[in-house]
């Protein structure tokens, strides 16, 4: 059975689908990107300050669901640019302990939405 999470402290999805979906002990999460969740601004100052928004918006998505980052097992990043992967990697890194961080991916793409520089996703198990 599938549960839907949500939380006020992530942006609202704009769209049909939710910020999350645990499905038994399973998390997916919704890519998030740099979007305010209490203005709905893009917050975009640097690809630092970007990718903290993001990571900020995936904590509190899992928190809503009573996990942190060392729950994660596998993470998901898409980047518009692969210049930008050691500061994002940089701060992507202090959000996990390197020796328990989760599998991951990361592929530079054409556009993600609202032409932001990166948007992350994450499974995490309970």
């Amino acid at each position: 059975m599938k549960k839907i999470i949500t939380t006020t402290k992530a942006p609202q999805p704009i769209g049909p689908y939710n910020q999350a979906v645990l499905v038994g002990n399973m998390l997916y999460t919704s890519g998030q990107i740099a979007l305010h969740p209490e203005t709905g601004a893009l917050v975009m100052d640097s690809i630092a300050v970007e990718t903290t928004q993001v990571m900020n918006n995936l904590k509190a998505v899992l928190e809503a669901a009573d996990m942190t980052f060392e729950n994660v097992i596998k993470a998901s990043i898409f980047i518009s640019d692969m210049n930008s992967f050691g500061a994002i990697n940089e701060v992507y890194g202090q959000y996990f302990d390197e020796a328990t961080a989760p599998a991951r991916e990361t592929v530079e793409v054409a556009n993600l939405p609202k032409f932001v520089n990166v948007e992350i996703s994450v499974i995490a198990l309970k």
